[in-house]
């Protein structure tokens, strides 16, 4: 190389790195504390309690209990739902609290190689989400595979393209229907495939269905860098539910002390205006009423705060 040459490739080299800087430094700026837009107040916490994490002996008195602490939402679960529709319809009618999500409850799993458990699971969901729909729900969550669930498909390209595909029918179907599917990402102790709730979000743009949608979940976030980054990038496009449980156990918010800190994931939905709900899906340590009415305080104070 000649002295004309090395200086013009230095010459190149230096303003590559001025640039690189100048994109790091505002990624850096996103990607840290400086929020994308004010955060807006007006944007309202709307919480929601499964049916079985709620105290209560029947349904009616859970919805009572529910209704005294201003909970908007109630999370079901799949199996047997379409049993259930007219007691549901009949329970909810003159209240303030709507079904938030169905959670689960089909047989088999979308991935399955075994042509019998893929064929349970189509029938069994597409059940779940036409009762889903009659009950006014958000969508039906469901999981692609867990960690043993076999035999199922690798994870490779292919089969990420073949869970697309399905999701897009199923999504159609959802839509037909009145409601939607909702993916949800596990950590890596549950499940080998889609860990991350960017992932589940390209998923849903990539199956091209306005039927299919995304969640985050405060238990499983513990993958992500940032609860923050984390929900913003499924965005309000995509994300249309979120779990929240002890940061450390498992167990109702507040359980675990400074760990529970939800701040931060609070902070991007006040900034998504998202609209939809905040769910319970925990355990109980202890005596499940006051530790349910303590929580529901302080996610209201850490919302206040973010």
């Amino acid at each position: 190389m000649n002295r004309k040459e090395f200086l013009k490739r230095s010459l190149y080299g230096a303003a590559s790195v001025v640039a690189a800087t100048s994109v790091v430094g505002n990624l850096t700026s996103c990607c840290g504390k400086q929020p994308l837009a004010e955060p807006k107040s007006e944007c309202e916490l709307k919480l929601s309690l499964q049916e079985w994490v709620m105290y209560g002996d029947t349904l009616e008195e859970k919805l009572d209990n529910m209704e005294q602490l201003g909970v908007v939402g109630l999370e079901l679960g799949g199996r047997g739902l379409a049993s259930r529709v007219g007691e549901i319809k009949q329970a909810l009618s003159n209240r303030n609290i709507k079904v938030s999500a169905i959670c689960a409850g089909f047989d088999g799993f979308i991935l399955a190689e075994d042509a019998q458990v893929k064929a349970a699971f189509d029938s069994s969901m597409r059940e779940i989400v036409a009762a889903a729909a009659e009950v006014g729900s958000t969508g039906v969550i469901m999981v692609p595979a867990f960690n043993g669930q076999r035999p199922c498909k690798p994870h490779t390209l292919e089969t990420r393209e073949y869970l697309c595909e399905q999701m897009h029918d199923l999504g159609e179907y959802a839509l037909k229907c009145g409601t939607t599917v909702i993916l949800e990402p596990l950590n890596r102790q549950e499940a080998h495939y889609l860990r991350q709730v960017a992932d589940a979000a390209a998923i849903c743009r990539d199956s091209q269905s306005a039927g299919v949608k995304c969640m985050g979940d405060f238990w499983h976030m513990k993958e992500e860098t940032s609860d923050y980054a984390a929900l913003i990038a499924a965005g309000r496009d995509y994300l249309q539910h979120v779990h929240i449980a002890s940061r450390g156990r498992r167990m109702i918010p507040g359980e675990d002390g400074e760990l529970d800190n939800y701040i931060d994931g609070f902070r991007a939905l006040k900034e998504l205006c998202y609209p939809y709900y905040v769910s319970f899906e925990c355990g109980c340590g202890g005596e499940r009423e006051p530790l349910i009415n303590s929580a529901v305080a302080m996610l209201r104070e850490q919302w206040s705060k973010a």
